[in-house]
């Protein structure tokens, strides 16, 4: 495996920096974040590192050679949308900069795009799975056309009163990747695998790798802390965030021992990124590199 970072935690660097900055840290690759210009929906969201509105192939080759230069790799182009909007219009505009996030991941010869699958989140299951049907085929057909594999990250997208009741991202459990899967059956769809998320669905975050070896294209380090007694207090079906919290791989409750124990089971030895979402190493760059250093670090124990 090949140990990189998210590159939406360097919000405010520019390409150059976030490469020297992964570079100098010992890291091994890059997730590129992708977003649009424009303000940020969302913590971590807006975050553009490559601007493909403006990418050319001279403008490739720089970012390549650049890369090359100081030996960092691009694991995947990043972009996190809601392409299943609730607004037709929000809808078509999440669609149609992830095709060009796909045709740049192409040009620069990455073939990789992580992303959300995205959710009605006033919607059923059910009708979102329809609207899957509807919404995904025409991006799979370019992704299939150019050879790029697209990576669904399992967050749920729900955290708080703004994503109520069902999130934003359809691809949350082993069940319902088996029906996406069977819904929308291309070889370029995949999945983004992070383990977190199964922590405070109290889902088994091991059993699925083994289920789904052929399915995972890219995976993610984040760890998820639960708080008990909070937990004890609202219960499971309040807002998430009243008793879960995003930390740094080991100082929540993922077991990563036997969460690369598994990958390296099923053979995987693909790109592993760390993913920094914790309150905690939020508001300067120094506390921002702290947390790199140290998630680095640990997770050297299993993968370097």
């Amino acid at each position: 495996m090949k140990l990189g970072l998210v590159s939406a935690i360097l919000d405010g660097w520019t390409f150059e920096e976030a490469v020297d900055t992964a570079a100098r840290l010992g890291y091994r690759c890059l997730e590129v974040a992708c977003w649009p210009a424009g303000k940020a929906e969302r913590r971590y969201a807006g975050v553009s590192h490559i601007d493909v509105d403006a990418l050319d192939a001279a403008k490739a080759a720089y970012l390549l050679d650049y890369c090359a230069q100081k030996g960092v790799s691009i694991s995947a182009l990043a972009f996190y949308p809601n392409t299943m909007d609730g607004d037709p219009a929000r809808r078509e505009a999440a669609v149609a900069h992830l095709m060009k996030v796909i045709r740049a991941s192409h040009l620069l010869g990455v073939n990789m795009v992580t992303t959300f699958l995205g959710r009605d989140q006033t919607k059923t299951v059910e009708e979102n799975l329809t609207l899957a049907a509807q919404v995904w085929p025409p991006i799979l057909a370019l992704a299939e056309e150019l050879g790029v594999r697209i990576a669904i990250e399992n967050c749920p997208m729900l955290f708080g009163r703004d994503q109520w009741p069902g999130g934003q991202n359809l691809m949350t459990t082993p069940a319902i990747w088996r029906k996406v899967f069977d819904l929308l059956p291309s070889k370029n769809l995949g999945l983004n695998y992070d383990p977190s998320h199964f922590v405070w669905q109290r889902i088994d975050y091991v059993k699925p790798l083994y289920a789904f070896r052929d399915k995972i294209f890219h995976v993610h380090f984040k760890d998820i802390k639960l708080y008990p007694d909070r937990l004890n207090e609202v219960g499971v079906m309040a807002y998430p965030l009243e008793y879960m919290n995003p930390k740094l791989p080991g100082l929540g409750d993922v077991d990563w021992g036997s969460y690369v124990s598994a990958l390296t089971d099923i053979g995987y030895d693909g790109y592993a990124c760390i993913e920094v979402e914790d309150y905690a190493f939020e508001g300067t760059r120094e506390k921002v590199l702290d947390s790199l250093y140290l998630s680095k670090r640990y997770m050297e124990q299993f993968v370097r």
